[in-house]
């Protein structure tokens, strides 16, 4: 393939990419099945041409975080902070928090029963499941009222981070001692603290930077705290998060040293270009990630009776779960929210994190692809009838 001809299937890729998004606001329905469905057509294209590719894989761990950090970053980016919303963001993470437990649970159980490993070898492999993408949720919030698309924002991001949480702690930690929880207090403390100290340092470099090109600076700094936390297993989505939120509600906090030393005049001009930035570059890192993963996946293991089976088993589970403990803990948004529960980028990036020792046999790419693909279907549909039931 010459250097112009990749340039045009990039190009025409992203342009496609565009389109579906248009097409994901006007009908709700998810721009990244779209997006899958491209990249396994041009696996079955290049296969008949005779086209040989890079091994698709040695990329998605690189784009798959660098495109979480940035659609968590533009989630937080747009949400306002205000005391009548402490009861929102509590129903949100009690959701989140619930929901994946309760999921992680019914998910290894039907592991265990069907494949008789042991119960730490379920768990591990059932936590990818439980995690709401926040990567799909928060775009396909985007037409829902005010006040639910700020609960799809927050439950999902408060989704990702739990999860990380909960795979970082099982991946870790085979057996549950009291020096585990000891050293899961500590880990969440030393996160907190950071996530202090690096959002106020890069506010502050945001203010004191004169040159025109200061925002990939800005999120460069961003990338690499998050990868330096990650690497000592912290659960650093929680700096990338607070940030967003302390760009976006700056002006509420009145602490003189901090409007004093930290904020600054040109904020607010400053974080609509940041949102703009973000918004854009979240948008073209998703494409590729999804492309590829279509482009990845082994077409004829979405054949197999077995993988459609648990595939099917594994998204009841979901919905019994998040059906159950959204009426206990979140009933108002359960009725409007309850079926927006897509599996995506986090689900790959932690499905693909699980060591070959520790990877359940049932466990194929396919069940994954089809948890996916079931769970977006299954949101779309109850975004529609939402619509419905707005216009009537």
């Amino acid at each position: 393939m010459s250097t112009y001809t990749a340039l045009v299937v990039l190009s025409s890729l992203v342009i496609f990419s565009y389109l579906f998004d248009l097409f994901a606001k006007r009908t709700r329905f998810p721009s990244v099945l779209l997006l899958l469905v491209t990249g396994i057509a041009l696996r079955l294209l290049t296969g008949w041409l005779g086209v040989r590719m890079f091994d698709p894989m040695l990329m998605l761990a690189v784009l798959g975080n660098v495109g979480l950090i940035l659609i968590v970053l533009e989630g937080a980016l747009e949400i306002r902070f205000e005391p009548a919303k402490l009861g929102l963001i509590r129903r949100a993470f009690l959701s989140a928090l619930l929901v994946m437990l309760a999921s992680t649970l019914l998910i290894a159980g039907l592991l265990h029963f069907l494949g008789g490993m042991r119960w730490y070898i379920c768990l591990l492999n059932a936590v990818p499941f439980s995690i709401i993408s926040s990567a799909i949720a928060i775009p396909s919030a985007a037409g829902l009222p005010p006040h639910d698309r700020e609960f799809v924002i927050y439950e999902s991001s408060f989704s990702d981070i739990l999860g990380i949480v909960l795979f970082d702690f099982l991946l870790y930690n085979q057996a549950f001692t009291s020096r585990s929880f000891v050293a899961l207090g500590y880990d969440v403390i030393a996160i907190l603290a950071i996530a202090a100290v690096c959002c106020l340092a890069l506010m502050w470099l945001m203010g004191v930077i004169q040159h025109h090109i200061k925002f990939f600076l800005i999120i460069s700094a961003l990338i690499l705290v998050y990868a330096l936390a990650k690497e000592v297993h912290l659960s650093s989505l929680i700096i990338v998060l607070a940030f967003g939120l302390l760009l976006n509600n700056a002006d509420s906090l009145r602490h003189r040293l901090f409007q004093r030393y930290i904020h600054y005049e040109r904020l607010p001009a400053d974080l609509e270009q940041m949102k703009m930035l973000t918004a854009e570059s979240a948008f073209l890192i998703r494409t590729f990630f999804f492309l590829l993963f279509g482009f990845s996946m082994e077409i004829g293991e979405l054949a197999r009776i077995p993988v459609l089976a648990l595939g099917a088993l594994i998204v009841g589970a979901i919905y019994l779960a998040r059906i159950g403990s959204m009426a206990l803990v979140a009933p108002r948004e359960g009725d409007r929210a309850g079926f927006i529960a897509p599996r995506g980028l986090i689900s790959i990036l932690l499905f693909f994190s699980i060591p070959t020792q520790q990877m359940h046999p049932l466990m194929q790419d396919g069940v994954l692809f089809v948890v996916i693909l079931c769970t977006s279907v299954i949101m779309s549909f109850s975004l529609l009838a939402s619509r419905r039931r707005a216009i009537a």
